[in-house]
C-alpha cells in the first residue's frame, strides 16, 4: 500500500483517544513544532481528496487513482495529500457484493486512503455469508464489515456509534486516528448520519445507538488537539446539498436544512479545520461557519478538494482553499457490461491523468469475477428506458411493485421505498447486471397484516412529508385536503373502494417491515410482527418473473404519468391550509 508519512496513533492509541488516553503537553506540542519549523518552510500545503458513496462502482478506481497521482506529484515540494471517504463504499454492484466489498478495500489500500468513516450501508451485508441477516444466535449481524475492517490497511473510523446498553463502544474500527503528514500531525475523526439505524435492516443494529454528531466531533476534536494535532478534520457520512460552486462562501444555492449543514453551524469556531461529507449523493464545496466542508456526488464519479495551508511554526491552518467537485470524466461516461468506466480524464495539475495500473490490477478480479453474471439475459426487451425517483412515482418503482405481486400472488398490495430504487434500467435487452444495480440489496420479502385506515394513514403521512417515495402495487390511492387535513381513499384495481376495516396484506421488503423508515411502525404493532422468508432475496424473484415473461416492456404501460397509481391535489409535501 501507497502511504505518506507517518501514521502516530497505533490501534489502541486511537480508541484510547476518547477514554482518557494521556494527553500530549502543550510545551512538548510547542518544541515538537519549533523544531519542525526549523528544518522546513514556514508553510505546507494539505490537499485532502475526499470521495463518498461510492457504492461498489470499482470501475472509478484506477480514473480516481490518476488525478491522486497527479496531485502527490505536485504537493511532492510543499506538503502532502491526505485521502479520506465519507462511507457507503461497499453496497451497490455485483463487482463489489459478491465479496461483501472486499474488492473495494483492495482498490482503496492501492490508492493509498489514509482514512474512512462508516455509513449506514456499511451494516447491509450482515453476517459473513449470503444472509444479510442473522439467521441463528451464532450469527454476528456486523460480521462481514467486521472482517472488512479487520482486514484492511487504513482505519475505519467512527465516534457517535455506541451499544444501546452501557453507551461502550462497539467493535468496530475507532473513534478517530493521529497521522503526521509533510511533518503536520493531523487528527482524523469518523461520525455517521442520525439516520443510521433507521436506514440500514434494523436486525443488523438493533444493539446500536447513535449520540449527537456535534457532541461527538467537539470531544474527539479536543481530546485530539491536547495530544498535538494541530490540523482536525472529520469524515461524515452526514451530507448536504448545493447547486452553485463559484464561490464557497455563497451559500444561497445550498439546501440550509441539510444535516451537515446544521452540524456545521452548530460547531464552536475552531473544532474543526475540514469537513469530507457523504451520504445525500449530492455536492458541496462551500464553507460553513468557518468550516470548509466537500461532498462529491456518489459512484465514483467525481472527488473533492480542500487545500490547507499551515504554518509550521504556529501549528495552526492559515487559509483553506475550496476546489469546486472535480469529475474524473471530461466526456459523458459509458459505463461498459464488464463494470469499467469509459471515459476521457483531461488534464490535471498540469498533467494529462492516466488510468493508475496498480489500481486496475487491485480491483480487476472483482470485475472479471461479476463479468458472468453481470452479462446475463433476463429475457425480455426494454422498449425505453424505466426510470427511478427516490420522491415521486415513477416507472422503476411501479415495474418492481408489479414483479413482487406476480411472484407472490397470494398478496393483496406490494410496497417498494424509493430509497431502495439505485439505478435507472436502460432501454434495450435487460441484463441481470442492470437489474441488479437498480435493486443491489438482499432484502427478502416479508408479509404485514394491516387495516385499511392503518394503510391509508401510511400513504397519508408520505404524502405530508419529505423523503422515499412508497410505489405501490394492487391499490391506487386518491390524495387531497379535505378539512384541512391530508386524506387519501384507496382502491383496489377494479376500483372498488378500500374500506377502512378492510384486512389486507402488503408484500414489501424486510428492510421495511421491520422498521425501516418508520413506514409500518403502527401496523407491526396492532397486527402482530411481519412475516419474513429466508430465501430467496427479491430480486431474485423478480428474475424469475422476467424470464417467465418474455416479450417488450413498456415503461409508459408501468407508470402513465396522466394516470399515475398515487393522484395527488398537489406535490410533496402536501400542505394543507
Amino acid at each position: 500500500m501507497r502511504r505518506v508519512g507517518t501514521l502516530l496513533a497505533s490501534t489502541a492509541l486511537a480508541a484510547g483517544a476518547a477514554c482518557g488516553a494521556p494527553a500530549v503537553r502543550p510545551e512538548a506540542a510547542s518544541a515538537v513544532a519549533s523544531a519542525v519549523a526549523s528544518e522546513g518552510p514556514a508553510t505546507v500545503t494539505l490537499s485532502i481528496v475526499g470521495t463518498n458513496d461510492l457504492h461498489g462502482h470499482l470501475g472509478a478506481l484506477p480514473v480516481l487513482g490518476g488525478f491522486v497521482e497527479n496531485l502527490r506529484r505536485a504537493r511532492a515540494a510543499d506538503g502532502a495529500v491526505l485521502l479520506l471517504d465519507g462511507g457507503d463504499m461497499f453496497q451497490g454492484t455485483l463487482e463489489s457484493n459478491l465479496q461483501e466489498g472486499a474488492g473495494v478495500v483492495l482498490g482503496y489500500e492501492a490508492l493509498g486512503y489514509d482514512a474512512v468513516t462508516i455509513g449506514n450501508h456499511e451494516f447491509d451485508y450482515g453476517p459473513v455469508g449470503p444472509a444479510s441477516a442473522p439467521r441463528g444466535p451464532g450469527d454476528d449481524p456486523r460480521g462481514a464489515l467486521r472482517a472488512l475492517i479487520r482486514d484492511a490497511e487504513f482505519p475505519f473510523l467512527n465516534a457517535n456509534l455506541v451499544l444501546r446498553e452501557g453507551g461502550g463502544r462497539p467493535a468496530l474500527g475507532w473513534p478517530s486516528v493521529l497521522l503526521e503528514r509533510a511533518g503536520v500531525r493531523i487528527g482524523i475523526i469518523g461520525v455517521t448520519t442520525e439516520q443510521t439505524l433507521g436506514t440500514t435492516l434494523a436486525s443488523n443494529v438493533a444493539d446500536l445507538a447513535l449520540t449527537p454528531l456535534v457532541d461527538a466531533l467537539v470531544a474527539e476534536a479536543s481530546a485530539l488537539r491536547a495530544r498535538g494535532a494541530q490540523v482536525v478534520v472529520a469524515v461524515a457520512h452526514a451530507g448536504g446539498h448545493c447547486a452553485r460552486f463559484e464561490d464557497p462562501d455563497d451559500l444561497s444555492s445550498c439546501d440550509a436544512e441539510e444535516e451537515i449543514m446544521h452540524v456545521a453551524a452548530a460547531l464552536p469556531r475552531g473544532t474543526l479545520d475540514a469537513v469530507v461529507a457523504g451520504h445525500t449523493h449530492q455536492a458541496m464545496a462551500h464553507r460553513v461557519n468557518g468550516v470548509p466542508i466537500v461532498e462529491s456526488w456518489s459512484y465514483g464519479q467525481a472527488f473533492g478538494r480542500i487545500d490547507l495551508v499551515v504554518d509550521r511554526a504556529a501549528g495552526r491552518v492559515v487559509e483553506a482553499r475550496l476546489h469546486p467537485p472535480q469529475r474524473l470524466c471530461t466526456t459523458e461516461s459509458a459505463r461498459a457490461e464488464d463494470g469499467v468506466e469509459r471515459c476521457v480524464p483531461g488534464i490535471y495539475e498540469g498533467a494529462a491523468v492516466q488510468v493508475d495500473a496498480r489500481v486496475a490490477q487491485a480491483v480487476a478480479p472483482s470485475i472479471e469475477g461479476a463479468r458472468a453474471q453481470r452479462g446475463r439475459s433476463l429475457g425480455v426487451v426494454l422498449g425505453g428506458a424505466f426510470e427511478r425517483s427516490r420522491g415521486a412515482e415513477c416507472a422503476l418503482g411501479n415495474l418492481f411493485t408489479d414483479l413482487m405481486l406476480r411472484a407472490r400472488p397470494g398478496a393483496d398490495v406490494a410496497i417498494v421505498n424509493g430509497g431502495g430504487l439505485r439505478a435507472d434500467l436502460p432501454a434495450g435487452p435487460l441484463t441481470y447486471g442492470a437489474l441488479y444495480e437498480a435493486f443491489p440489496f438482499d432484502n427478502r420479502f416479508a408479509r404485514v397484516r394491516v387495516r385499511g385506515a392503518e394503510l391509508r394513514a401510511m400513504i397519508e403521512r408520505m404524502m405530508a412529508r419529505d423523503g422515499s417515495f412508497f410505489s405501490v402495487a394492487g391499490i391506487t390511492a386518491e390524495v387531497a385536503c379535505v378539512g384541512g387535513e391530508v386524506r387519501a381513499t384507496l382502491r383496489r384495481a377494479g376500483g372498488a373502494e378500500v374500506s377502512d376495516d378492510a384486512e389486507l396484506t402488503v408484500l414489501t421488503s424486510d428492510f421495511l417491515a421491520v422498521g425501516g423508515d418508520g413506514f409500518f411502525s403502527a401496523a407491526r404493532a396492532s397486527q402482530g410482527g411481519p412475516d419474513l422468508e429466508d430465501d430467496p432475496p427479491i430480486r431474485e424473484a423478480m428474475v424469475e418473473v422476467l424470464l417467465a415473461t418474455g416479450g417488450t416492456l413498456e415503461p409508459r404501460a408501468a407508470f402513465d404519468p396522466d394516470a399515475p397509481r398515487v393522484r395527488s391535489a398537489g406535490p410533496r409535501p402536501l400542505r394543507c391550509p
